[in-house]
């Protein structure tokens, strides 16, 4: 059995909510890390609750997660991918938002005074786990054994095999921009077409389908993707989330979006821009609870 956090494996729960956490900056904060990360370690199931690790909040503790840095800016070319660390992210996967709502509160009681509540964003499940565009998400995602292969780590000992780093970015749709183009252009945006997820082999080069093909990279860039859309108000969009046992394919495939090795941009940023993004790290399971062992706990 897999030591793995098992959320991440799992297909995308109904109902979600997003919540980040700096360190706290009330007197004792610092020396409550610890303790806080101990209760949280025995609170989260890996299931109902998926917790990430933030490079800050690793070097706060005196510790080195391998591979684990801060999300890098990108930008140029008209397009601007941020980079918003947090120190802890919490995923809350259910049936029920009400539930998420009471146990999002238990969170932030449980982690007092060591960390401070950040984001919170509430998320959901579309039809049968589609963008609110209506184009399908995620439908080159490794499967079974292949998705355990790109999401989690192996062979790198205990305390770290099972372990996952997520690449997480909240993205905010431009549906007025998305509502005037046409049904082709809709399609060559993507390239799939939306009627039967059909891709399109005479889609531009500036396809979204093209500019990330996992196969396509030396070597191929393959990740889990679990991305939901969200809502807030009038404004909407999709909370991506990619799960792999590097930074590297979530890396390579937002320069390639962003321009950067052929001076061509992801047509998605023409409807759609990211408002936030942070590199995390997701610590697996022992004997039931989180084993923080690689960060000195």
């Amino acid at each position: 059995m897999s030591p793995a956090q098992p959320g991440i494996l799992e297909r995308v729960p109904p109902a979600a909510r997003y919540v980040s956490f700096s360190i706290g900056t009330e007197a004792g904060a610092m020396s409550a890390l610890p303790e806080a990360l101990g209760r949280l370690a025995t609170a989260a199931d890996g299931k109902g609750l998926v917790v990430g690790i933030g490079p800050g909040l690793a070097a706060a503790l005196g510790a080195t997660v391998p591979g684990l840095g801060e999300l890098p800016p990108i930008g140029g070319r008209g397009v601007q991918v941020p980079s918003t660390p947090m120190a802890l992210w919490c995923w809350l996967r259910g049936e029920d938002r009400g539930d998420l709502l009471h146990l999002s509160r238990r969170l932030v009681a449980l982690l007092h005074p060591a960390f401070k509540l950040g984001q919170v964003v509430d998320a959901f499940r579309h039809g049968t786990g589609r963008d609110l565009t209506g184009y399908e998400d995620g439908t080159e995602n490794p499967e079974g054994e292949l998705a355990q292969q790109a999401a989690l780590v192996h062979g790198a000992g205990p305390g770290l095999d099972g372990s996952s780093y997520v690449a997480v970015q909240q993205w905010v749709h431009d549906f007025d921009a998305f509502d005037r183009l046409g049904e082709a252009d809709r399609d060559h945006h993507v390239g799939r077409r939306l009627s039967d997820n059909f891709e399109l082999e005479d889609s531009p080069t500036s396809a979204h389908v093209k500019r990330t093909a996992q196969e396509s990279f030396e070597p191929p860039a393959f990740m889990l993707r679990r991305s939901m859309p969200w809502t807030m108000g009038m404004q909407s969009g999709l909370m991506f989330v990619a799960f792999g046992n590097s930074h590297r394919a979530f890396e390579v495939q937002m320069r390639r979006m962003a321009g950067e090795e052929d001076d061509v941009v992801d047509a998605m940023f023409r409807i759609s821009r990211p408002v936030s993004g942070a590199y995390l790290w997701c610590p697996p399971l022992a004997q039931g609870r989180l084993d923080l062992r690689q960060l000195g706990l």
